[in-house]
């Protein structure tokens, strides 16, 4: 009985003991693996930043994500509304080590090079030129794109301000654009950012004045014959451009004038250059920076031609989606209470609705084809949203979004279908979710019903160049020879030699000029050229002669018909006193565009 009592106290005792040392153990273990209860996690508590009216005189704008020419653009039409600005360098291989020191892990490139970019300024504003935390934190502000979707593009604005805490900048304000919805920001008459009209007409011709002078310098740089001669003419356009956006000049006589600087650039078209079509995440696509190991300069000095995507196309993209969804919603509206749904609407809001995205559509098609003609951006077609649905619909559904959705698959199956590129390069960061599982996935399906597809998907991780340049060689390498034998197979049916083309093109300057583009009938440039000239070495002078005075005479009588009508709407917005001077200048350029175009046909 003595023993059997003792019993329960010695296994009591060896129970507390073990419980504690396992006690122990957890802690310890907690401690190494940072799991202590006791431990403060940081919480996003600026969700709703702003900036006040009282502000705008001393706080800057910081800007970036875009193109270099779009963000230069961007600041000098800001600078134009009275806002102190400045736009960002392009992110490097430094901002990247910067965004992977003080960002998440696990984060995309994007992410880490964007956040990277603007605490690698705000540390060099702090560190070098000695201004303090508190006064970065007061004086300056982030404006940046933001959106929601199946990827983490949706947490960029709290990877920012994360960072931007851990690097010393805490309560540094970081305001969203997003793609549905418009800019974050207080609202009423204390908004720092008046988003009136006026505001977002001026964003919108610098997007699109950048994104013409990229087209230009992309469509002539392949073919120049000295060097460097297309960037300048780049670098002297924008600074017309820019000047005509801070100074509240026209746009569009701008442009005009950039004519000139591209005009002087020489040229050789006749050499068989593959085109390619370079797609995916937008990001990565549309940075001209480490981000994607420069890939679009990298191309061209690999002897190819770039059809890059213009944020035009993205716009209509997101015009498209609109409209879309509320086609597809609009009998859903008794049920339909998500953040854009039509519950509130009656079917005259929904009408009204779908207008307003046909208007925006046609303003933004008009004035980007205005553009196109000042500046001499020839035969350049935007992309239709709804065909790129069509196309793209049988394989990935135009409801899935994410990226740029069904558009990249639209996009593959155009390029091979209409003969628009020899090549299409698919460009995202490691890891991107939406885009990897189009290009890397529902892409396959594509090359498998269309196997003349040279399609290469590539991924950028910061430090893989040399395996990412290997790969878009060797599909490079197949587009050069598809180039190369469409050139002599063009000419072997038209009947003419390389020689008898380029003494066609001596003979006649204008068709060689920097700014002629041909009209489309293959891939590659150098065979449309040769398509549209072999005929003419052919025909008889007489004939030549009569046609071209066949088409003046249509390019008059088309002038004379829709002058009036023009003429009268012009004046009408021309009689208000704010916009005279901007509005005959304009009117100026598309007078002289007008003789200069009959007089080239009668030439």
């Amino acid at each position: 009985m003595h023993a059997n009592s003792e019993q329960p106290q010695a296994t009591t005792f060896i129970d507390g003991e073990l419980a504690a040392e396992l006690a122990s153990f957890e802690a310890a273990e907690r401690a190494r693996l940072g799991l202590e209860p006791a431990r403060e996690h940081w919480t996003d508590k600026m969700t709703a930043p702003e900036m006040k009216r009282s502000e705008r005189e001393r706080v800057t704008l910081l800007v970036s994500g875009l193109t270099d020419v779009q963000d230069s653009l961007i600041e000098g039409a800001l600078k134009g509304l009275g806002y102190k600005v400045q736009c960002l360098e392009t992110p490097d291989n430094e901002a990247l080590r910067v965004g992977k020191e003080y960002g998440n892990r696990g984060q995309c490139n994007p992410t880490y090079y964007t956040v990277g970019g603007l605490v690698k300024h705000l540390t060099k504003l702090r560190d070098e030129q000695g201004l303090s935390s508190e006064a970065i934190v007061r004086d300056y502000l982030f404006v940046t794109a933001g959106a929601c979707g199946p990827c983490r593009f949706g947490m960029y604005a709290t990877e920012y301000r994360k960072a931007l805490r851990d690097a010393g900048f805490d309560g540094f304000r970081v305001l969203l654009f997003q793609q549905q919805g418009g800019l974050k920001q207080t609202a009423g008459q204390d908004a720092g950012l008046d988003l009136n009209p006026k505001f977002f007409v001026a964003l919108i011709k610098a997007l699109l004045a950048g994104d013409l002078l990229n087209a230009m310098g992309h469509r002539i740089r392949p073919y120049e014959v000295e060097a460097g001669a297309t960037d300048r003419a780049m670098d002297q356009s924008r600074k017309l451009v820019y000047r005509a956006l801070s100074e509240g000049g026209s746009v569009l006589w701008a442009l005009y004038r950039s004519r000139d600087h591209f005009e002087a650039v020489k040229v050789d078209k006749l050499r068989p250059r593959p085109k390619v079509s370079v797609i995916g995440e937008f990001w990565a696509m549309t940075t001209e920076g480490d981000g994607n190991y420069r890939l679009k300069k990298f191309l061209e000095q690999e002897g190819a031609e770039d059809d890059i995507q213009l944020t035009t196309a993205w716009l209509l993209y997101s015009i498209w989606e609109v409209d879309r969804d509320t086609r597809q919603r609009r009998f859903l509206r008794g049920a339909d209470h998500g953040l854009y749904g039509l519950a509130k609407l009656d079917e005259v809001g929904v009408a009204k609705r779908l207008a307003t995205m046909r208007v925006a559509e046609a303003a933004l098609r008009v004035g980007f084809h205005t553009f196109a003609l000042a500046i001499g951006l020839e035969r350049y077609h935007l992309p239709d949203m709804k065909e790129l649905a069509k196309l793209a619909d049988d394989i990935y559904s135009n409801d899935l979004r994410g990226g740029e959705g069904h558009m990249e698959v639209g996009k593959l199956i155009s390029n091979v279908e209409h003969e628009k590129a020899h090549m299409t390069v698919s460009v995202k960061p490691f890891g991107c979710m939406p885009s990897s599982g189009v290009s890397d996935g529902v892409q396959t399906l594509v090359q498998a019903r269309y196997p003349s597809a040279i399609f290469c998907a590539v991924e950028t991780s910061g430090d893989g160049a040399a395996n990412f340049y290997s790969r878009v060689q060797m599909y490079l390498y197949k587009a050069r020879l598809v180039a190369e034998k469409e050139l002599e197979e063009t000419l072997q049916r038209c009947g003419v030699t390389a020689d008898e083309v380029r003494a066609y093109l001596s003979a006649h300057p204008k068709l060689a000029n920097a700014m002629h583009y041909s009209p489309h009938h293959r891939a590659g440039s150098a065979a449309n050229l040769v398509e549209e000239i072999a005929p003419l070495i052919r025909l008889p002078k007489a004939v030549r002669a009569l046609r071209k005075l066949r088409s003046a005479v249509e390019t008059v009588r088309s002038l004379a018909e829709t002058t009036p009508a023009r003429a009268r709407s012009a004046w009408e917005l021309a009689r208000a006193a704010e916009t005279t001077a901007r509005l005959r200048a304009d009117f100026d350029v598309l007078r002289d565009l007008a003789v200069k175009q009959i007089a080239r046909r009668a030439a």
